[in-house]
């Protein structure tokens, strides 16, 4: 596989729906529907937008931001294309509880 493509549907009720597919290749309606694309043979973004707004297509950024929720999607990805990933989970810092006042 080479592209991973996610697409965001906004249903009546307001919530946000994301459908996420990896694809050898990409069809005409990859790029008509998807709100992301991104390419991990020539490590780069295909297309990236959100709601009509473009954002910045930095790959190694997007690629961190949905490692968080397809680590294993995105790393057998790399691995797929030829290259090899080291990613570490970013420490999540625990807050010190509260003394409990009683």
């Amino acid at each position: 596989m080479r592209y991973l493509i996610l697409t965001y549907y906004k249903k009546p009720s307001g919530q946000i729906d994301e459908v996420m597919a990896v694809a050898k290749n990409l069809k005409t309606r990859d790029h008509a529907t998807a709100n992301v694309i991104l390419d991990f043979k020539d490590l780069s973004v295909v297309k990236c937008s959100m709601g009509g707004i473009q954002v910045p297509r930095d790959f190694d950024r997007i690629v961190e931001y949905y490692m968080e929720h397809y680590e294993s999607t995105i790393t057998r990805l790399f691995n797929e294309n030829g290259y090899t990933v080291e990613y570490r989970k970013k420490d999540t810092e625990t807050q010190p509880a509260e003394p409990n006042p009683s």
